[in-house]
């Protein structure tokens, strides 16, 4: 899809490539977004849980909020889910235990990565040495990024087990058992008041969204997006701009109508693919839950 898009937007991959997946911005830990339960306010637990590919043991494990417990949340894949879980964790230095749980995902090995990151590093291309998932190469992790990882934190291999009690217990423990009497304080943490401060990890610049402009006539035409019910499908009708009917595109998928549209060139602009797409989503939701659909702006 997304080569599709560029083949169909060259301009986009110059002057629209905001990689914003990983967006680091200053502020409150965690510093990279995610889907993740922070446990306490306090920055003092020790144990961090990924359940990978289980996101409802992620749920489960923070509902009984387990002594100890720093974050919990799914890690699915071997490159983005483990740069996030490395990012989240080296700018916390009280964070000593990583417990992996649950199902690692197929295909994608995230838990294996993790452990085998903890056990050998990356090589020169930030491809995590000994990882079986597709392409475990952390691009947006720098190298002293990982060895802070693998010095501050033990992996714990619990891969396999979805029992939330048995998880909990070994929370507590680990807690129990922490090393050292306090926060981790690598050569990658400076101290300030007599505290370890987090490691300073890269950043992208964050874009502030600003307020939509009025959008061109795209040179194409303009679409007219018609649900309906009784056919539980869409039409979509094409206009060149001084009214005349061009052609009509039916499917009962809005991924199939955007595709074949993009497909056959039958739009130019960026800002007239994005509306395009909210409103063909907005039709399909109208046939879904059975509301009027109205389109915006047409």
């Amino acid at each position: 899809m997304t080569n599709l898009f560029n083949e169909a937007f060259p301009e986009a991959a110059a002057d629209h490539a905001l990689e914003a997946e990983l967006k680091a911005p200053e502020g409150p830990w965690p510093v990279v977004p995610g889907e993740y339960h922070v446990m306490d306010s306090s920055p003092h637990s020790p144990v961090a849980v990924s359940t990978l590919a289980s996101a409802d043991l992620a749920d489960e494990i923070a509902a009984r909020r387990p002594r100890g417990l720093s974050i919990v949340g799914k890690t699915e894949t071997e490159n983005l889910g483990v740069e996030k879980v490395v990012l989240n964790v080296i700018t916390n230095p009280w964070i000593r235990h990583l417990v992996l749980a649950g199902a690692d995902p197929l295909g994608h090995h995230s838990g294996r990565t993790l452990v085998a990151l903890g056990e050998q590093g990356v090589d020169p291309d930030m491809r995590v040495i000994g990882s079986p998932g597709r392409r475990p190469v952390l691009k947006n992790v720098a190298p002293e990024e990982a060895e802070a990882f693998r010095r501050q934190v033990q992996v714990i291999d619990l891969m396999g087990c979805e029992a939330a009690d048995v998880i909990c217990e070994k929370v507590e423990e680990l807690s129990a058992a922490a090393p050292g009497p306090g926060p981790f304080s690598g050569p990658e943490h400076a101290w300030h008041a007599g505290r370890p401060t987090p490691v300073h990890i890269s950043t992208v610049p964050v874009i502030k969204a600003g307020e939509a402009k009025e959008p061109k006539l795209d040179k194409k035409g303009y679409f007219v997006v018609l649900p309906q019910a009784e056919k539980k499908n869409i039409l979509v009708e094409q206009y060149s701009n001084d009214n005349q009917l061009l052609r009509v595109i039916e499917g009962e998928d809005v991924r199939d109508i955007y595709l074949t549209i993009i497909e056959n060139g039958l739009i130019s602009r960026l800002d007239h693919a994005a509306y395009l797409g909210k409103e063909l989503e907005k039709a399909e939701l109208s046939l879904k839950l059975g509301f009027r659909y109205v389109q915006d702006g047409a």
